[in-house]
């Protein structure tokens, strides 16, 4: 009798614990699920955080520069700076990081202007600075293809003797502009395959690949750009693991250079070396 209560009792608390793993399980998924949710919610602020004037120095000093307000191609309005030495060797058009506006470059601008002797036209994309609008990544795209005609209006030579230079997300930009129009020379900085390929590295737990909308595959455009190519990466980076940036490069198969940057992280000033070697690249690009 004792034996049959015993056993009553085992199957008692092995049902109530298969009902509490069950319901564990349950609360995992639907949280797994929810999180998920609210990572496809707020992939564009996440991706696109924006800083809106008046964050950044607008008025930074020994850089006299031009305020440009330009439009898109579905009217939204645009702002850029532009900064120009009197003899230009080349005309660049930058592409900054997705932390940035045009008001966090002056240091990058003096030096492009006045050791590299470049023009440059920096532009905020859509929601960033004083640019208006939303950021996604159409709208991204149409804002440079806009800031492309714009800087070749002003220049008065076609887009294609453009060098376009992008930054981190803004090499994602270069690269689709490269793709669409050619260009005189591209130079990449701290940038990525694509940006699936970035997230899959910091959420490895979502399936990151197939729920993103901004893709910036720039694997996929890379060699319908048909010209030399200048790439730059830092080897300690941890938010573009350096493996990315040698994936893009190395599925190039044009005129390409490589520059490692021991020891550099993502945000970190950008090098003397680096600046050399975008010297020298600009010395050999075709007149």
């Amino acid at each position: 009798m004792e034996g049959s209560r015993s056993a009553a009792r085992a199957r008692t608390w092995a049902g109530r614990w298969r009902r509490g793993v069950g319901r564990l399980f349950v609360i995992a998924v639907v949280a797994y699920l929810v999180v998920l949710g609210m990572l496809m919610f707020f992939e564009e602020a996440l991706i696109f955080p924006a800083p809106r004037y008046p964050l950044g120095d607008w008025s930074p000093q020994g850089l006299n520069h031009e305020d440009v307000f330009f439009q898109a191609a579905d009217g939204v309005k645009l702002h850029g700076w532009y900064v120009s030495p009197p003899q230009p060797r080349a005309h660049v058009l930058f592409c900054h990081g997705n932390g940035e506006n045009v008001a966090f470059l002056a240091p990058d601008l003096k030096v492009m202007r006045d050791e590299l002797n470049v023009a440059v036209f920096a532009f905020d994309y859509r929601g960033y600075g004083r640019s208006e609008g939303k950021p996604r990544e159409p709208g991204v795209i149409a804002d440079g293809l806009a800031a492309q005609n714009w800087l070749a209006e002003r220049a008065g030579i076609e887009t294609s003797d453009i060098v376009i230079w992008g930054r981190s997300l803004g090499g994602g930009v270069a690269v689709e502009l490269a793709a669409q129009r050619g260009a005189r020379g591209l130079i990449l900085e701290r940038t990525f395959s694509s940006l699936p390929d970035v997230a899959a590295v910091h959420f490895s737990w979502a399936p990151v690949r197939y729920l993103m909308r901004t893709r910036l595959n720039s694997l996929a455009r890379i060699n319908q750009y048909h010209g030399p190519l200048l790439q730059s990466h830092g080897t300690a980076d941890t938010v573009i693991p350096f493996p990315l940036a040698r994936r893009l490069y190395d599925e190039y198969q044009g005129e390409k250079e490589f520059l490692a940057l021991k020891g550099h992280e993502h945000n970190d000033p950008p090098a003397v070396a680096w600046y050399q070697a975008v010297d020298r690249f600009l010395d050999r690009l075709p007149r």
